[in-house]
């Protein structure tokens, strides 16, 4: 656990030497397969590739172009991911997760999580945006192992893990710009293989609306640092439990992503204004 901690530190000072003179970024954002239009909106941007960054991973997954962004956003200095690691990837649950403590100690309060996600819920369709009211974890906690109190408790409460009042914003912004949102559960297994038709119909049984790889690790995490949270799947693709065609592939899901980027990122925009 020392040894982690020794990492984060040394991973948020290098950060901090890069920014010089920046203000402390407020939020931090994570952005999923196809959602880094976002980071071109960023204003005063410093990039920084993962590659530069002490103990930081390389992002594998498509669609996932390795950047660490700092800047302003809707008037108040972010910090953002243009990719994440996965768990499929062969990171381990620390590994996935070390960006979020490093914005933690970076000074971030607020995070934003986006990812491409296959609908089961069937009357979602391609294109939807679905704001995250809650998640089922079948990954691996991230928590596992030694607790580090220096960031949270040994048992952090997960009872309203999305914050309400940034829903709400988020709802009303939606409805300014004509836009209808979906608000559903969020399942996240290892991947990397797209569900089966009966994992999609257990998913749909058990409470899911959303299925996909990523994201809950970082929740977690973000919630054991006590971070307010907001997370939003783009629908990439539907449920194949009707269907003996295979109906999914990587460049498809960037390609839906890609699509609907411009609707998320103008959300999260009119959203961080307001708070």
């Amino acid at each position: 656990m020392v040894i982690m901690i020794n990492k984060i530190d040394e991973t948020t000072e290098y950060i901090r030497q890069c920014m010089g003179s920046r203000p402390v970024p407020e939020i931090g954002i994570i952005l999923g397969s196809g959602l880094g239009l976002l980071a071109d909106r960023i204003q005063d941007q410093l990039v920084i590739p993962y590659g530069g960054i002490p103990n930081f991973k390389r992002s594998t997954a498509e669609g996932h172009k390795g950047n660490l962004i700092l800047g302003t956003l809707g008037g108040k200095p972010v910090v953002a991911m243009q990719g994440r690691f996965h768990f499929y990837e062969g990171y381990t649950m620390q590994e996935v997760t070390f960006p979020v403590r490093v914005m933690f100690r970076l000074g971030v309060k607020i995070l934003f999580v986006s990812n491409a996600a296959g609908a089961v819920n069937p009357e979602y369709r391609v294109g939807d945006l679905m704001v995250i009211s809650d998640h089922i974890n079948l990954l691996p906690n991230p928590l596992i192992g030694p607790n580090m109190e220096e960031f949270g408790p040994r048992f952090p409460d997960m009872t309203t893990v999305y914050s309400k009042r940034i829903r709400q914003l988020a709802v009303e912004e939606a409805e300014k710009m004509g836009e209808r949102l979906r608000m559903g559960v969020y399942v996240a297994g290892t991947g990397p293989t797209y569900e089966t038709p009966a994992e999609y119909k257990f998913y749909k049984t058990i409470g899911g609306d959303a299925a996909g790889m990523s994201t809950i690790p970082e929740v977690i995490v973000a919630r054991h640092c006590g971070m307010e949270i907001f997370g939003m799947s783009v629908i990439t693709n539907q449920s194949n439990d009707l269907s003996d065609t295979c109906l999914n592939s990587g460049e498809d899901v960037v390609k839906q992503a890609n699509l609907a980027a411009e609707k998320m990122t103008t959300l999260f925009e009119r959203v961080i204004t307001r708070l």
